[in-house]
């Protein structure tokens, strides 16, 4: 075995992951804080809800006891809905673990509603690890396809190109190949700020609206990802990478996309509520609309087409209604500005 890996959450990304790290020749352990879900994962060796059909290695271990699956790993994978993220590091930190050599991985794409934080915040304001040993894991890479070894890309980010590279070969395979950067804030905003638009991609389908829409839509959405970005301190040219434009392409067009399932739901005729119990796995992108909104509204960012999304979902707004407002707003030159 060529090391050890522990991931936190037995949510479709970190079966996932979990899945493709045995491949790759590591030792995997799952912790999943869900004593019956870690159950079901150990009985059936299976995700029946989010990865039906693709088995789970028995060697990998799945335990509802962090200490039972974690304390001897190296790395430490966070694959967690951004909202229980903090809540499950605070009940991390007493593993007897070698904290000032674990490499943390933040596989959650989301931003906190509470602090406005991004997930790599959250791992170094709650775990004692160096920043310097936390990664972004970021890209075009549903779980549905990376669990069955389709060639995926995506792009792991740390503030210390040291760790950046060690997670680049620890994660890449021939069939999931890892690119490096130092952007953290534009690796994780773009991973974050997609699903917003992606929504929005669902509910032009659910309003049933053609390519044109998608089409105008997407690079449109990217303009905000780097408005906002740029206010925030990344690079710009980031977005144009595999965890901006790569990522927004692939939610908003997939049938894997929770966000753009969701929003199809919304653009239907259901109400906020009727959609959410309809999901049954978590569409990070709808409360990312209320963090990016609250962002581009702290910070002065224009930012049309998210705030359309938020009047949506949490001010009662009709899709239709929101679409003439976007069409009609004051004619201007296409920049990136």
């Amino acid at each position: 075995m060529r090391g050890r890996f522990g991931i936190v959450g037995g949510g479709s990304w970190g079966t996932a992951l979990a899945i493709h790290l045995h491949g790759a020749g590591y030792s995997v352990s799952v912790y999943e804080p869900q004593p019956d879900r870690a159950e079901e994962l150990r009985e059936y060796r299976e995700n029946r809800i989010g990865l039906p059909g693709v088995p789970i290695p028995e060697e990998i271990a799945i335990s509802d006891q962090p200490e039972a699956v974690l304390e001897a790993c190296q790395w430490l994978v966070i694959a967690l809905p951004s909202h229980l993220v903090r809540e499950t590091l605070r009940t991390l930190r007493s593993l007897r673990l070698a904290w000032d050599r674990v490499t943390v991985v933040s596989g959650t794409k989301g931003l906190e509603i509470q602090t406005l934080a991004r997930m790599s915040q959250v791992i170094e304001e709650e775990l004692p690890v160096p920043r310097d040993q936390i990664v972004v894991l970021s890209g075009p890479s549903h779980a549905e396809e990376v669990s069955r070894g389709i060639p995926t890309a995506v792009v792991a980010a740390s503030v210390s190109e040291d760790a950046a590279r060690r997670a680049q070969r620890a994660f890449m395979t021939p069939r999931f190949r890892v690119y490096a950067s130092r952007d953290v804030i534009g690796v994780e905003l773009g991973g974050a700020l997609k699903n917003v638009i992606a929504i929005a991609a669902g509910i032009c389908d659910g309003l049933g609206f053609g390519d044109n829409t998608k089409a105008a839509l997407q690079p449109r959405g990217l303009v905000e990802m780097v408005r906002l970005g740029r206010a925030l301190g990344a690079d710009p040219m980031t977005f144009a990478g595999l965890s901006g434009m790569g990522d927004l392409i692939v939610t908003c067009m997939s049938r894997h996309s929770r966000n753009r399932q969701f929003g199809e739901y919304i653009g239907r005729g259901l109400s906020f509520t009727e959609a959410m119990a309809k999901m049954t796995m978590v569409a990070e992108g709808v409360r990312t609309t209320q963090a990016a909104y609250e962002l581009s509204r702290r910070l002065s960012v224009e930012m049309p087409i998210t705030a359309e999304v938020y009047r949506i979902l949490y001010e009662g707004k009709k899709p239709e209604a929101a679409l003439f407002d976007l069409m009609t707003r004051h004619p201007k030159m296409e920049t990136w500005g």
